[in-house]
């Protein structure tokens, strides 16, 4: 597996390289595959780095990967920054490898901004997860993929086409300018849109930075811009319960629909007082679960992340790594007011 040379902006000190470079015997030494870890998978340390901490989406997505963790008997935890900012993560990846971390899951909030700390650590070791949010295929060993990106898209600019009838002028509340699972998701709604609903004009795209507060007063801003705005998109769980809130108790309630990604606890009560008809997204417990085994399987050299490999996920059952590292979780899925509660998460 590819595996890139140190980058001197990544190393703070001299020092602290030096003693990342001690610790690489004590996350469990080389397998065969470049990645630290005990070829039983006893005693592994696996370390998820969210995006931000406190943001209900990765709170559960890290309680699957945790779930994970205790399954195959392993010490696992939990460190972000309180904010998502392109380099928030560094200081934590650093850490983990200094400490001897067996892997790294990480749902990347730049594509660039972590990956000289990425690789510095697994220079020494440690395995690379990427779930959720993309860094560079570079510095990573695996990304583990919610949904196929085309079916993301495809889903969202379905819900508000049908929605507001094929017609009328609608604004995407996204997560950070950043963000790379985002933009890629927005790009692809562009281009169906322009491609299959010349009718339906797109505005704005705006920036909630994943803050429930921004998010929330981005949500005021476009519709004080849009007079004439008929939905809002947001493909972030904190942009679509922010601007749900918003519009359910506002004039616009009832005028001004709102879709995109999020999870049933989050938006029943928006379902249910029909500020939103019906929205979507994956099971991102299962996508955290997933992203465990997938940093168990590096770990053990179960897998190298090859195209091809295979592996075990517990109760998810065998995966196949894909195309450029790429562990596909599954089709997103469509919730609303007939099966939403059926689900709690």
């Amino acid at each position: 597996m590819k595996r890139n040379t140190f980058s001197a902006r990544a190393a703070l000190t001299a020092a602290g390289m030096s003693a990342a470079l001690a610790l690489a015997s004590c996350g469990g030494g080389d397998n065969g595959n470049g990645n630290g870890g005990d070829a039983d998978g006893s005693d592994l340390s696996i370390t998820f780095i969210p995006k931000n901490l406190g943001n209900p989406y990765f709170d559960t997505s890290n309680s699957g990967g945790e779930d994970a963790v205790n399954e195959f008997d392993a010490s696992f935890s939990e460190v972000g920054p309180q904010e998502d900012t392109p380099d928030g993560q560094v200081q934590y990846i650093n850490t983990a490898a200094q400490q001897g971390e067996d892997a790294i899951v990480i749902s990347g909030s730049d594509p660039s901004a972590p990956c000289d700390a990425l690789n510095e650590a697994r220079e020494v070791g440690v395995a690379v997860v990427t779930f959720d949010s993309d860094t560079n295929s570079d510095c990573r060993d695996v990304f583990v993929n919610q949904a196929d990106a085309q079916g993301i898209a495809q889903t969202q600019v379905d819900l508000v086409a049908e929605q507001i009838g094929g017609e009328g002028q609608i604004a995407i509340l996204s997560a950070s300018a950043n963000a790379t699972n985002q933009n890629h998701w927005i790009e692809l709604m562009e281009e169906e849109l322009e491609a299959n609903h010349p009718d339906i004009e797109l505005v704005e795209i705006a920036y909630g930075d994943d803050d429930d507060q921004r998010s929330f007063d981005q949500t005021a801003a476009l519709l004080q811009t849009h007079s004439d705005l008929d939905a809002i998109v947001s493909p972030t769980t904190v942009g679509i319960a922010a601007a749900a809130r918003y519009i359910s108790d506002s004039a616009y309630a009832g005028e001004v629909l709102v879709t995109g990604l999020g999870t049933p606890n989050q938006m029943r009560e928006y379902v249910e007082d029909g500020t939103v008809e019906a929205f979507a997204l994956w099971n991102p417990e299962d996508l955290g679960y997933l992203a465990a085994w997938a940093a168990h399987a590096l770990a053990t050299g179960e897998i190298d992340g090859e195209e091809g490999d295979t592996f075990e996920a517990g109760r998810l059952g065998e995966y196949t790594v894909g195309a450029d590292g790429e562990i596909l979780l599954g089709d997103p899925f469509v919730f609303d007011a007939e099966n939403i509660d059926e689900f709690d998460f």
